[in-house]
């Protein structure tokens, strides 16, 4: 029995040593990788950001002090925001949070439709205190839940067309802890005007209709096992996709996972996200074969915690993007071309 006790004790100090060493490795490798970004990618952005030797590197995960560079330099600034007009959209929130207090709730809900009080600022403060709960910073109180309210209500300012949708303060929120306020709300409103993030958002039937599509030959070609067993359940792919898109993996995912996803669609464009979709079905393939309906939309809707960036990123890696000879951007082409507005009942994605 001692001798037992002994030998797992030994067995646990190697397992714990392992551990230490691939965390200094994977240290070194971030602080190597660090210099590179600063002293040579940075500087020749333009230069360099599309060849192989940067593609590669950005693949392993941006180094935590350059990564909010990295995403605003790769989501640009097609909208040219400047600080100053978010200072003004920002004062405009201001002005209508302070009239919100004055008014009274029987005149503030009168008359008023669901959609504009989803849109509305007071919808903001209930949803902040569900954004990364456990981390407690950007509750009330928090450190970091000012800047929270403030990006999200300069937002529905200025794009009141769009206002503010649940999720949303998940993405504002990962660009806080790597952007100065400004800077987050430039990217932030530079992202979500990206088409995907547009259609998602603004729940525009047709066009989700028309990515579930494509993400379902994508699905086929790649894992056509589970794709007949979710079909043997009519399982749709809007049952996990909204939620993952919506919030760009930031809910599902641990949050430095989820960071590392941002990097390669801060480099690859919508099709990674659902590359990584399918990665995260790869994944967990052997398991949802054995599920039925309900059981595979709890398991993807509350994604096991465990999950790791190497297991997750060694999935993806295996999932081609490619239909025969066609590219998602050609297929995406494709459907839209075909898709008709009398198929929308008989679509296998989103019913409207």
């Amino acid at each position: 029995m001692v001798a037992e006790a002994k030998k797992r004790e030994i067995k646990e100090a190697h397992k714990r040593k392992k551990i230490m060493k691939e965390r200094f490795k994977q240290e070194e490798n971030i602080a190597s990788a660090m210099v590179i970004w600063i002293n040579e990618i940075l500087p020749n952005w333009e230069v360099m950001r599309s060849t192989r030797r940067v593609r590669e590197l950005w693949w392993q995960g941006l180094p935590p002090s350059v990564r909010g560079k990295v995403w605003s330099l790769a989501v640009g600034n097609e909208l040219n925001i400047t600080p100053e007009l978010y200072e003004i959209f920002l004062s405009r929130a201001k002005e209508r949070w302070k009239s919100f207090s004055e008014t009274s709730s029987e005149n503030d809900t009168e008359g008023v439709s669901v959609a504009d009080r989803e849109a509305s600022l007071e919808l903001i403060k209930l949803d902040i205190s569900r954004t990364f709960p456990s981390l407690y910073i950007f509750q009330k109180g928090g450190p970091y839940h000012d800047v929270l309210h403030s990006i999200l209500g300069a937002y529905t300012c200025y794009r009141p067309d769009v206002g503010y949708v649940q999720g949303m303060s998940f993405i504002a929120a990962v660009l806080i802890l790597n952007l100065e306020e400004a800077d987050a709300f430039i990217a932030f409103a530079n992202l979500l005007n990206k088409p995907c993030q547009l259609a998602f958002f603004r729940v525009d039937h047709s066009m989700m209709l028309k990515y579930f599509a494509t993400f379902e030959v994508f699905f086929e070609e790649n894992l056509s096992k589970l794709f007949l067993h979710f079909k043997s359940y009519s399982l749709t792919p809007d049952i996990y996709l909204i939620d993952w898109i919506f919030t760009l993996y930031s809910k599902s995912l641990p949050l430095d996972l989820a960071c590392r996803v941002w990097d390669v669609f801060c480099r690859d464009g919508e099709e990674f996200l659902f590359r990584t979709g399918l990665g995260i079905l790869r994944l967990y393939e052997d398991i949802l074969l054995q599920m039925d309906f309900i059981h595979i939309a709890q398991f993807l809707t509350k994604l096991p915690e465990d999950i790791t960036s190497e297991k997750l990123f060694n999935c993806i890696a295996a999932i081609q993007m490619q239909n025969s000879t066609k590219k998602w951007t050609q297929v995406f082409a494709s459907v839209m071309k075909d898709i008709k507005e009398g198929d929308k009942n008989n679509s296998p994605a989103l019913k409207s």
